[in-house]
């Protein structure tokens, strides 16, 4: 019931103008930082872990700036469920599109590290192109149905449960469909070698440099940026990574993780740290968390 009321809510919100629902949304995030224990000491023991050069109270402000990001990232889904296209349009501008339509045809990964407004990212994008992503199951039924609908509003997108792997997903890149992938979080130690994040060794996922290998990928990095309040957002697509992949997996890996370390350096506070990036830990490390 309550999730059903909550979603209601964020229906009825998303009628107003981004200039006022994304003051409510930062005020989401305060409320969240204020009385969202794990999660608070989660997002201050990565940015202590990844900033020990910063003083306990900048750490402090950083936090307490990326919930209000993340506040802001839960209302405005609602825009994306039920917008018409010519709002999210205007709302997400998209720099480097022809980037992606230049290798139509050819399989792509769109590499996306999770910041705040990646799925503005995908909704957006899904109003040019059709793409392929793999995405976790919420364990609520109703959040869950409400983000897989919103999910598959334009276009015909495919979305792939985690359960289902990555077979499919390479199907549909060799099909012409660019692969939407989220490969920077923890999920444990299967398919994954630890490598440098910010100088702390983190299990990492090898399946950007193993997909591209298998499947001679181009990789375009996509972020997308969250504006100031009323400002929208900006998804930027870069230039198809040269000499990707390179010499060894190991090495391309450390290099996906000091691409994501020097995009995090121009918006440290949109960069998802309420994840447990550093729970898997080496044989005999301790567990930070």
């Amino acid at each position: 019931m309550l999730t059903r009321l909550g979603l209601a809510l964020i229906w009825l919100l998303h009628f107003l103008p981004l200039g006022l629902l994304a003051p409510l949304g930062e005020i989401l995030g305060r409320l969240l930082y204020a009385f969202g224990r794990e999660r608070r000491h989660v997002t201050l023991t990565n940015l202590r872990l990844c900033y020990p050069q910063l003083a306990e109270a900048e750490r402090e402000r950083l936090a307490r700036a990326h919930f209000r990001a993340f506040g802001r990232s839960f209302l405005e889904r609602g825009l994306l469920w039920w917008s018409p296209p010519a709002r999210i349009r205007r709302l997400a501008r998209i720099d480097g599109l022809e980037r992606a339509r230049a290798l139509a045809g050819r399989p792509v990964i769109l590499f996306v590290p999770h910041f705040v407004g990646l799925d503005m990212g995908w909704t957006r994008l899904t109003l040019e192109l059709d793409m392929v992503t793999i995405y976790a199951q919420q364990k609520n039924f109703y959040f869950n149905a409400a983000l897989y609908k919103g999910r598959q509003r334009f276009g015909n997108s495919r979305l792939l449960s985690r359960q289902e792997g990555l077979r499919q997903a390479i199907r549909g890149m060799k099909a012409g469909y660019p692969f939407y992938y989220l490969p920077d979080m923890d999920y444990g130690q299967r398919d994954t070698i630890f490598v440098p994040f910010f100088g702390v060794p983190a299990a990492t996922i090898t399946g950007l440099s193993r997909l591209a290998r298998m499947t001679g990928a181009s990789v375009i990095p996509c972020i997308t940026r969250m504006l100031p309040s009323g400002e929208g957002y900006r998804i930027e697509l870069g230039e198809a990574w040269a000499d990707y992949p390179g010499e060894s997996i190991e090495a391309d890996t450390r290099r996906m993780n000091a691409w994501i370390e020097a995009r995090i350096a121009g918006m440290p506070e949109q960069y998802y740290w309420v994840h447990k990036r550093f729970k898997t830990r080496p044989p005999g490390e301790k567990k930070p968390y």
